[in-house]
């Protein structure tokens, strides 16, 4: 574990136990997958506390962790705002991208770990980020490249994050995650697994070293530069025993 890891696990037993003695919730910045499953591998340190892992919408990438008091429900206001982001003009807008969006919120000054997703659509993008910096967000980011737009927060129940994915099956030998992985990703597993073994791909949020881990229905696959997905789980078996799988490759 190096520094940067050491300091963040200190960071995260201090906020844990802050809640715990003075059980006053607490939560940390946006979380990265590695920093995630830093989190992970101290569950066990952790004084008896609740805590919720949460990015603000379901299929989240980036992920703030929040220390419950005794008296607070899972289901408390959590302190991420959602702020929309339009074109002034839509008709002479550019095709902006994810990394447009990020560009522009690091031009203002602002740290990677004060923001969590930014998810594009068609009209622009929604940006997660901590309560404290909405304000400041709303009121400064006048321009992305060079498109003028405007910036406003807005409820959660207004936000409509669609993910868009597209349905892959296939048939395997077993559902462990090198197969999984090769099937998806239309590769094959002599090329797959130094993606596993380089430290680059996460489920649920969490590290994975292993070709031969299990993969099961719901889970949430990380590969770092090359996607995401939800593996949704095994359908049938064909007569020479192979599994039929299917996933959804966010796009």
């Amino acid at each position: 574990m190096n520094r940067e890891e050491q300091l963040l696990k200190k960071r995260i037993l201090d906020l844990a136990n802050l809640c715990c003695q003075r059980d006053i919730p607490s939560y940390t910045d946006f979380l990265n997958l590695n920093e995630q499953t830093v989190f992970h591998s101290l569950e066990r340190e952790l004084p008896p506390v609740r805590f919720v892992l949460t990015g603000g919408y379901e299929p989240a990438e980036r992920k703030i962790v929040c220390f419950l008091p005794s008296y607070e429900e899972e289901t408390m206001e959590l302190p991420i705002s959602i702020l929309e982001v339009k074109p002034v003009n839509a008709r002479f807008a550019e095709a902006l991208t994810h990394r447009d969006y990020l560009g522009a919120l690091m031009n203002l000054g602002i740290e990677r770990s004060m923001l969590g997703d930014i998810v594009i659509n068609e009209d622009g993008c929604f940006i997660f980020c901590l309560d404290r910096m909405s304000e400041y967000i709303s009121n400064e980011l006048r321009q992305v490249k060079h498109t003028a737009v405007f910036c406003q927060c807005v409820p959660a129940m207004s936000c409509q994050v669609e993910q868009k994915y597209e349905e892959i099956r296939g048939s395997i030998a077993s559902p462990r995650l090198d197969n999984v992985l090769a099937m998806v990703y239309h590769s094959s597993r002599t090329k797959i697994v130094p993606y596993i073994q380089g430290e680059k791909v996460f489920v649920n949020g969490r590290l994975v070293t292993s070709p031969s881990l299990q993969l099961k229905g719901g889970e949430i696959v990380s590969v770092r530069g090359i996607g995401k997905f939800q593996f949704t789980g095994t359908e049938n078996e064909t007569k020479k025993g192979r599994i039929f799988v299917s996933a959804r490759k966010y796009c």
